[in-house]
């Protein structure tokens, strides 16, 4: 049965963008919470242009070697340029939820009113494979809607001071169970188990 889950670089502070992120701006002041990606000497396997090292490369590729479908946000999917036509996975396809009026669309994106419409629609395109979460609204809504199995935080050791906090406000606290945690270069990787 195909997991729903979140995995993101964020900031020791919270952060996943720094100030200033928006269309045309990306991540905005916050770019160094990618360096990870290409600061070691260990291919991934999923991302061509990535060189991880070894633990991180380890972490990233079991995780993105389980995605079979995206659900991103409107914010998430404007600043990242809509993903140039695709996905932010080179396999899967985007499932992208929004309440304004509907974006021109390509074939490897299919557009979703509510949160549970999208994760429902890319359980079902994942053919058995995992259901990965991209941005902070995204996964807030998934969370309160009780339709989230584990997060990961991908910690890079850095206090942003500004920028989009990767949790916004929930109903009721969420309590997590630590699965593993995985030191490296540049990051800790933090897997949690959802209760």
């Amino acid at each position: 049965m195909s997991k729903v889950f979140s995995a993101h670089a964020v900031s020791v502070d919270g952060y996943v963008t720094g100030r200033g992120a928006g269309p045309g701006r990306g991540l905005g002041d916050g770019g160094t919470l990618f360096d990870w990606y290409t600061d070691g000497d260990t291919p991934s396997r999923v991302f061509g242009s990535f060189k991880l090292s070894a633990p991180s490369a380890r972490v990233f590729d079991a995780f993105a070697e389980r995605v079979g479908a995206v659900v991103a946000g409107r914010t998430t999917y404007e600043d990242s340029a809509h993903f140039g036509g695709g996905s932010p996975h080179p396999d899967a396809p985007l499932f992208l939820v929004s309440h304004r009026p509907a974006p021109e669309l390509t074939e490897r994106q299919t557009l979703a009113g509510t949160i549970e419409d999208a994760i429902a629609a890319a359980k079902e395109a994942a053919g058995g494979k995992d259901v990965g979460l991209m941005g902070a609204g995204v996964l807030t809504s998934a969370l309160q809607a009780g339709l989230v199995d584990e997060i990961v935080l991908h910690q890079v050791p850095v206090l942003l001071g500004g920028g989009r906090p990767f949790f916004g406000e929930l109903p009721s606290h969420v309590h997590l169970s630590l699965v593993e945690a995985v030191p490296a270069p540049g990051v800790t990787h933090l897997h949690y188990a959802v209760a």
